[in-house]
């Protein structure tokens, strides 16, 4: 039952985009932080909504349960007592510093069976689709203190979307778009 949610979702992003004569494209950039809050690494794309001559090309920070084609680590490094000290990455950084006993080990890798591109529905479901009006209502609306730099480059990052989106859509369009949700 579940399957057939997902599945009427993702059908009202592809009819959306159809009906806008609007093509959805999907690229990988790289697994990384996204957010500046992230304790994990996500998959990074460019997602480019072109129409036309008109286009808008923004990152997408997949959700870290559908990052990663695989999961594990190709290399654990230990210590003498064979305590996880740290990850590959951090091994090459250090590994010519004199001093220490420290080994490496394989580790196994297996597919990531959660593994997703992002869809058209999972993008457009997260596109700011109304106005955000001043800097003042945005904060009232979603809790952020009027004083914080983040909030303010937050708040012009969430108006510098909707007005690119406005660029490519009607407002009848828009308002299809907010039916994506």
């Amino acid at each position: 039952m579940v399957q057939d949610t997902v599945n009427t979702y993702e059908q009202s992003a592809i009819d959306f985009l159809k009906a806008t004569d609007c093509q959805f494209s999907v690229k990988y950039v790289k697994t990384g932080k996204y957010f500046p809050d992230d304790k994990e690494d996500r998959d990074i794309y460019s997602i480019t909504l072109k129409r036309g001559g008109r286009y808008y090309t923004f990152q997408f920070g997949q959700s870290i349960f559908h990052s990663g084609k695989y999961k594990g680590h190709k290399h654990l490094c230990l210590n003498q007592f064979g305590k996880l000290i740290f990850s590959e990455n951090e091994y090459k950084a250090i590994k010519n510093k004199p001093g220490g006993s420290y080994t490496i080990q394989q580790a196994e890798i297996k597919p990531n069976k959660d593994f997703e591109e992002p869809t058209a529905y999972s993008v457009l479901s997260c596109l700011t689709k109304y106005d955000p009006g001043t800097f003042e209502d945005f904060c009232s609306e979603f809790g952020y203190d009027e004083d914080s730099k983040k909030a303010e480059k937050t708040y012009k990052a969430v108006k510098e979307e909707y007005v690119r989106l406005c660029g490519l859509f009607t407002d009848a369009e828009m308002e299809q778009l907010q039916e994506i949700n």
